[in-house]
């Protein structure tokens, strides 16, 4: 009777055991001090293929900038944001600024651009649409202040599957010969 008792809570663990061999990889985007060499755009995967990509934002007058972060959530996935804002801070340093949502909205992979839900806020979680194998979450958002020549975003961490994971800290920096702000390594 005992055996019998301790067999769901056995197989649970069992279970456990062999669960996610996910391994986040570079989850700070520098991999110099001086970050100085310009990329185009930076992926970071999460479990479950879940991913969330990004390109160099767009430089504003005054020196601020605008982002766009895009969250592709396979069918039948999710993700419960752990926050809702999205941090600008000095280098592996402390918070200098909260990004202001512009826009956020979601689409099917498979639909045309122009149909979109537009949310008001960065919502509880991103779940993927029954109708494609993908649904896109793309999340713009601005910060009007001037920005340091060096800064990361760090956008909310993710918990999948009662699983809490980390999110990349993208890394930026201003280029003076493009006169723009662009994603650095």
């Amino acid at each position: 009777m005992r055996m019998r008792a301790l067999l769901p809570l056995t197989a649970m663990l069992a279970l456990s055991a062999c669960g996610d061999s996910y391994k986040p990889v570079d989850v700070y985007m520098a991999a110099t001090p001086e970050c100085k060499a310009w990329q185009e755009g930076s992926r970071f995967d999460l479990p479950r293929g879940i991913s969330v990509s990004t390109t160099p934002p767009v430089t504003l007058e005054g020196g601020g900038a605008e982002f766009t972060f895009v969250y592709f959530v396979p069918r039948g996935q999710r993700a419960r944001f752990l926050s809702r804002e999205y941090h600008v801070t000095a280098p592996r340093g402390p918070v200098i600024a909260k990004a202001e949502l512009v826009t956020f909205y979601q689409r099917a992979i498979n639909s045309r651009a122009e149909i979109v839900d537009v949310i008001p806020k960065v919502p509880d979680m991103l779940v993927a649409g029954a109708t494609a194998d993908e649904t896109i979450w793309r999340v713009r958002l601005r910060v009007k202040d001037k920005l340091p020549e060096r800064f990361d975003v760090v956008p909310p961490a993710f918990e999948i599957a009662l699983t809490e994971y980390p999110m990349r800290t993208f890394t930026y920096r201003y280029f003076p010969e493009r006169k723009a702000y662009g994603l650095c390594r």
